[in-house]
This record gives structure tokens, C-alpha cells and sequence, in this order.
């Protein structure tokens, strides 16, 4: 079982199972995140072009600008929760007699670990009309790099199948986001309990793919680089991406000279990028005197390990009656 007993170092940022509250307190666990593509992705918010921001980075001569690409919060969440879900029916928490949950709208069960965590809206179901506010928050993640060195326009030619034919129009694909793209990416949970915090950790772990037509492309790596429990949430995306921009300008193991040899660099190292991602983060926290601190390796390790193996299925199990038990003070 996962709880305050057995893991004391969690007192701090999650709630006991059975003192869950549809009141929120202010109890938060920060899960930093470095994800890397492994494939080419799509994130597109018009089926067709690439979301790209601007944004102002400072530098020794000022403030210059770049424009990266966005993965928006929905196209995180939303592949986290079909996983979550799917997760839970290979764990056998579902009974055979049970429908299982879905991600229709307004037909999710609102009996689940998933549903409960990461909300729903009210049921069509006569007299379910309780909408449950997610309590894992997503936030748009950021290029380390210029989009117009991650991102790649592509055409094809849709050709009929005989031998000789007149000269077809290109089709334009959707932006694609190039392999070896990095995001750093902070997943948070307000008010969730140890168990529901393995459940995201295996998620974020396990889960692979992410953005349009994921069958052929969307492959992604989430190095997980530590989890933060205290009374606030950490430090923004943005500024944790501003942040290792510039700890990659001053790295002595890179080439770079300037912000701009990083944001319009061919390549990056994600295991400098992850390095950098971490101390940026843990000096925020510092400077910002957030009232935060690290969960020790050694738990995360062993968190990792429990949710993916299927001791899992009993935890989320026993977590379960515990949710039904915060739903129902709502009614």
C-alpha cells in the first residue's frame, strides 16, 4: 500500500486517501518533465499548421526574441487520459459485469480513479449531474529551439495507380515537428494522495505517444528528471524553457556562443537539455523561495516501479473506494 505510513517523505504535497476534500487545500507535487520525440509529431490546433508563440529571451546584449513551437496542454492530457484509462482495464480494476470507462464526453463513469483525478463532466446518466474539476494540471510546453528548425512542412503527390498518368497537385500535410524535438514540461497534482501520484508517474512514464495520428507518428520519450511536493506549484513552463536556453549559452560542453546559436541549433543533447532542465528548475525554486522540496530518487524509483507492475491494479483498486467516498460529498 501506498500511503503516509509507508512512504513518510509524502506527508508534504499529498493528502491522506481518507481525508480526500471536495475542498481544495494547498497541497501540490511538481512531476518535471524533459519530452523528447522520438518520431515525427504533429501538434496542430487547425488540422494543419503548427502552433508557434513568441517569446523574449534575455541575452548579454538585451532581450532577443524567438519564436518556438507549442504542444499545447489538451494534446498532453488528452493522450494521458486514453492511456490512464486503457492502464486501468489491463489492471483488471474494472469487474466483468462493469462498463468500463470512456472518454465520450459526458459518458465517463465518474466511478474510477482516472475519472475522479483527472475530472469529467457531468454524466448524461439520469441524476448524475456532478462535474468532477481535474486536479492534474497541464500547461503548454515549449520548443527549446526556433520553430523553423523543429518544424517541417511536407507535401506528396496523390497519384492514381496506373502506369502513365498527367501531372497531379501536391497535397500539404500538416507541420511536422521533427525527431529529436524537446519540450520541458511540468505535470502537477493539487491535492492528490500517493496513490493517484504513482498512477500519473506510471502514465507519464509509460505513455508514448502523443499528437495527431498517433498509429504512424507521435513518438515520445518523458524523461521524468524528479518530482517537488510542497504548498505551491513550481515554476512555469516558459520560464523553465527561458532558463535552460540561457544554462545552454553558458554550457562549457557545448559550442554555443550566444541564445541564438541554441534556438536555431540543428541539434540539441537531451541529456545536457535534461541536466539543465533540473537545475533550472531547482533554482527557481531557490530564488522564488517557493515552498517546495524534492522527493528523494530513491521513492521515485520506487514509485516507478510499483506503477508499472500489477501491484498497481490492487493499489488503484483500494484507491478507488476512497474516490467514491470524495465523490460523494458532493451529493
Amino acid at each position: 500500500m501506498i500511503n503516509h505510513t509507508t512512504y513518510p517523505e509524502l506527508e508534504v504535497g499529498t493528502v491522506p486517501a481518507n481525508e480526500m476534500s471536495i475542498r481544495p487545500q494547498s497541497n501540490f507535487v511538481n512531476i518535471l518533465v524533459l519530452r523528447e520525440l522520438e518520431s515525427h509529431a504533429v501538434f496542430t490546433t487547425n488540422g494543419e499548421d503548427a502552433d508557434i508563440a513568441t517569446v523574449a529571451l534575455d541575452s548579454e546584449t538585451g532581450t532577443e526574441g524567438y519564436a518556438p513551437g507549442l504542444m499545447f496542454m489538451r494534446k498532453q492530457t488528452g493522450s494521458d487520459r486514453r492511456f490512464g484509462k486503457a492502464l486501468q482495464r489491463d489492471l483488471g480494476v474494472f469487474a466483468d459485469d462493469e462498463d468500463e470507462c470512456t472518454m465520450q464526453v459526458n459518458e465517463m463513469c465518474q466511478d474510477c480513479v482516472e475519472c475522479i483525478l483527472y475530472g469529467s463532466a457531468a454524466s448524461s446518466d439520469e441524476g448524475s449531474d456532478v462535474s468532477i474539476t481535474s486536479r492534474v494540471m497541464y500547461d503548454t510546453a515549449y520548443t527549446l529551439r526556433d520553430a523553423s528548425v523543429v518544424i517541417d512542412e511536407k507535401f506528396q503527390n496523390a497519384p492514381g495507380d496506373d502506369f502513365a498518368k498527367s501531372a497531379e497537385a501536391t497535397i500539404r500535410e500538416p507541420d511536422f515537428f521533427e525527431p529529436g524535438t524537446l519540450f520541458p514540461s511540468v505535470v502537477t497534482l493539487h491535492d492528490a494522495t500517493p496513490a493517484e501520484l504513482a498512477f500519473v508517474l506510471g502514465i507519464t512514464a509509460k505513455n508514448k505517444r502523443y499528437g495527431a495520428t498517433t498509429s504512424r507518428l507521435g513518438r515520445v520519450n518523458n524523461r521524468i528528471l524528479g518530482v517537488y511536493a510542497g504548498r505551491e506549484e513550481g515554476p512555469a513552463n516558459l520560464e523553465l524553457t527561458r532558463q535552460t536556453i540561457n544554462r545552454l549559452v553558458t554550457d562549457s560542453d557545448t559550442t554555443h556562443d550566444s541564445v541564438t546559436d541554441v534556438v536555431m541549433s540543428e541539434t540539441l543533447s537531451a541529456s545536457r537539455a535534461a541536466s539543465h532542465v533540473r537545475t533550472a528548475f531547482e533554482n527557481a525554486i531557490e530564488i522564488d523561495s517557493l515552498a517546495l522540496q524534492r522527493v528523494p530518487e530513491g521513492t521515485v524509483d520506487e514509485l516507478l516501479e510499483l506503477a508499472s507492475g500489477d501491484e498497481l491494479g490492487e493499489i488503484l483498486t483500494q484507491q478507488r473506494e476512497q474516490s467514491r467516498e470524495f465523490l460523494a460529498q458532493a451529493e
